[in-house]
């Protein structure tokens, strides 16, 4: 098992709400994904690097890794010949590992080495396995790619009715787990940012609270759209405000018990973090 104990980046890592994929051959690109407002930024090794350039790619993040920064990296997939040099490789630095085609062997395997794990989810199997995948020591959260999943279900992954069941079940695994929400796989049209934020307020709506993001573009949109509303938040405030906390009590007409009590403060949390991510980015 890693040794590395960094709680700052544990921390980091349940927190994001955006994180942007570069891909891990363009080094040119890694300062300005890290400049871009992203809570984390993805180096990506498995599907955005061609494989004549997988080895070049992956001493292109290690050295990015040595030099300091703090980031996730998508390693490829364990069926792949790269799969075992990727993880050895990064999992001496402080990075967290995006672990693609995840599923409960592969996700015990990963941590082995690291304790920061987002279980990328994007087969069937997957995400019958979700549970079991959640539980595993070291996995942090959970992430859908829904693009390789729809595609071996033969749906469109923009079809949202054919993804609704998968979706529901990485909210109830990564609850039942005591992970924070999932995060929601990618827009692909980047120019279509009314996509994007109805993308990103669907899923937010189902229990996700975090994004992929492809292009620096979609960052600020995504944000924007996961972020409790100014509404919720006054909600909430208003909610912590009138109860003492003990009991059951009524205001408005609404019954106020714990659950409810419960739902406030993760509104507020979020909005919390929300803040200190504005803080980092400015």
């Amino acid at each position: 098992m890693s040794t590395l104990t960094c709680t700052g980046l544990a921390d980091r890592v349940a927190a994001s709400t955006t994180l942007l994929f570069v891909p891990g051959d363009r080094p040119e690109r890694f300062a300005k994904a890290e400049a871009a407002g992203a809570d984390m930024v993805i180096l990506d090794l498995e599907d955005a690097v061609a494989p004549e350039h997988k080895d070049a790619a992956r001493d292109h993040v290690c050295a990015w890794l040595n030099d300091g920064h703090e980031c996730v990296v998508r390693v490829n997939a364990a069926d792949t010949r790269w799969h075992i040099d990727d993880l050895a490789a990064v999992t001496a630095s402080s990075c967290a590992v995006m672990l693609p085609k995840a599923d409960e062997e592969t996700a015990h395997a990963a941590t082995e080495l690291t304790p920061h794990v987002i279980a990328l989810i994007e087969t069937a199997s997957g995400v019958l396995g979700a549970s079991a995948i959640a539980a595993v020591p070291g996995v942090q959260r959970l992430a859908l790619g829904t693009f390789d999943l729809a595609a071996q279900l033969g749906v469109d992954p923009n079809d949202r009715d054919a993804l609704a069941a998968a979706r529901g079940g990485l909210v109830l695994a990564s609850a039942a787990a005591t992970l924070p929400g999932p995060i929601d796989g990618v827009t692909a049209n980047l120019d279509d940012e009314h996509a994007l934020v109805s993308d990103v307020g669907y899923a937010r709506r189902m229990g996700f609270l975090g994004k992929l993001c492809v292009h620096p573009r979609q960052v600020s949109p995504a944000a924007a759209a996961l972020r409790p509303s100014a509404a919720e938040v006054s909600w909430a405030q208003s909610i912590i405000e009138a109860t003492n906390h003990g009991g059951v009590v009524v205001i408005n007409g609404q019954m106020i018990d714990k659950p409810v009590l419960d739902r406030t403060h993760r509104i507020l949390r979020r909005a919390a973090n929300n803040g200190k991510h504005n803080e980092r980015s400015a």
